[in-house]
């Protein structure tokens, strides 16, 4: 029965080019009277990627921990906050989840935007806390060849290219500007990225290429894990 339900599940979980065209209508109609009026279609295209997160958190607990307990939860709203924007269109032109791994001893997330000519799967930490941010930094001062040998693996190259995010400019407080991590050290987020065009996104099996692209983040996450639940001891500390 479960291998049932599981193959049900994952013939459901297509990304459909209405999923991706109902974006589009909102992004030359963004405003309140025509999303009212065109909200059942909406309620059917957003069911669609309901069928999509729940396949893939399915695939993703088959290898990870991961606590959102449902597709539907990891979903992001349609509605913008535009309580700080200039921007005060109020509807997203993308359907966007973000998967969060389980407990204190799990660290990184998983993000995954879909929109047409820019989806992309994300993961990794996009704003570190002060103390886990010195905490990465004192790591990479002491010894960061374990990190570089991750960011050089073959399958992490094809996958992601190189780590992004941003970085101070100069060199952080507390840290030598003749380091030998120096490019590292400058980092104050960590993020790796994969584009999907429309065409891959829309493939019926997209759902175990996200998949896939979040296992080859493992190497990436597990490292800062063990960083970031030891401290310089390498003692455990949660």
């Amino acid at each position: 029965m479960k291998l049932k339900i599981e193959n049900i599940t994952m013939s459901k979980a297509i990304i459909k080019p209405s999923n991706l065209e109902f974006l589009k209508l909102i992004k030359k109609n963004n405003n309140r009277d025509w999303f009212n009026s065109h909200k059942e279609r909406y309620i059917k295209e957003h069911n669609d990627i309901i069928f999509f997160a729940d396949a893939l958190l399915q695939e993703m607990n088959k290898h990870d921990v991961i606590e959102t307990v449902s597709g539907k939860k990891s979903l992001h709203r349609i509605y913008r906050d535009t309580r700080f924007s200039k921007e005060k269109i109020p509807y997203k032109t993308n359907w966007s989840g973000s998967l969060k791994r389980a407990t204190k001893k799990r660290r990184g997330g998983y993000y995954f935007h879909i929109e047409a000519g820019n989806s992309f799967v994300a993961g990794g930490f996009w704003g570190p806390e002060p103390q886990d941010l010195k905490r990465i930094r004192d790591e990479f001062a002491y010894d960061a060849a374990t990190f570089r040998k991750i960011l050089k693996n073959k399958n992490f190259i094809k996958t992601f290219g190189t780590i992004k995010g941003e970085q101070v400019k100069t060199t952080p407080k507390g840290f030598e500007a003749d380091s030998p991590a120096i490019d590292l050290l400058r980092y104050k987020q960590f993020i790796v990225i994969k584009k999907f065009t429309d065409k891959e996104v829309m493939n019926n099996t997209f759902v175990k290429q996200v998949n896939e692209t979040f296992k080859a983040m493992r190497p990436f996450l597990d490292y800062m894990t063990e960083v970031l639940t030891t401290d310089v001891n390498g003692i455990s500390i949660v």
